[in-house]
């Protein structure tokens, strides 16, 4: 190989070839079809969260209402936890919160009993306040329904700058969007709810890897 061919080559690998990787990434990402944010500036829940351990912030958030049913709410945290959070509680970012009324802890710690005999509950949230604080967070999403006595079926996706994610050309929601995910429907959470959780992750990680390469050119 002659001396001037070898000069191409260090040219090609110190120049070129970033510039490709950079156009091939913003191409990708300008190209990926993200999610749809649903409603903006969710209240954090770290304003209810008497620990202050909490927080919507540079998280993906799966928000639950749990109500003054807990054994009501049993069936869909189950399902949750099977469907959504045992494939997704390893990312680094991601955790789910369950909010419920303060009166009922006992029934709660009972809930969390059952659910950790089979789980690792690192990422899992339980957070206790009053139901006027859950209401005003609830309807802070801005949905198309209301909380009953504080409880809802559905689980609401949040990404890291607190925004509500979910669907606006769903088949099965007249008006098509789609604000929740039905937690006692099992075929939601594999068919609908675990695919955009992986859009969520893959647009955050699609955008580090973007930043990454700016940084390199």
């Amino acid at each position: 190989m002659t001396n001037r061919n070898k000069k191409r080559i260090v040219l090609f690998l110190l120049f070129i070839l970033p510039l490709f990787l950079y156009l091939f990434l913003s191409s990708g990402i300008n190209n990926f079809a993200k999610l749809p944010v649903l409603s903006n500036n969710i209240t954090d829940v770290s304003l209810i969260d008497d620990n202050k351990t909490t927080t919507l912030n540079g998280k993906i958030s799966i928000i639950c209402f749990l109500g003054n049913d807990i054994e009501k709410a049993k069936g869909g945290l189950f399902n949750l936890n099977q469907k959504i959070y045992k494939p997704f509680y390893g990312f680094k970012d991601f955790q789910i919160i369950a909010l419920y009324p303060e009166e009922k802890q006992k029934e709660v710690l009972e809930l969390k009993a059952d659910i950790a005999a089979f789980t690792d509950m690192v990422k899992w949230k339980f957070i206790a306040s009053s139901e006027a604080e859950i209401k005003a967070l609830y309807d802070s999403f801005k949905t198309n329904t209301s909380l009953y006595s504080g409880y809802s079926s559905k689980a609401y996706l949040v990404d890291k700058e607190a925004a509500l994610r979910g669907r606006i050309d769903d088949e099965d929601e007249k008006d098509g969007k789609l604000y929740g995910y039905d937690m006692t429907s099992v075929a939601v959470l594999n068919n609908k709810m675990k695919d955009d959780v992986k859009v969520v992750l893959a647009e955050y990680r699609l955008a580090l890897k973007k930043n990454n390469a700016d940084r390199e050119i």
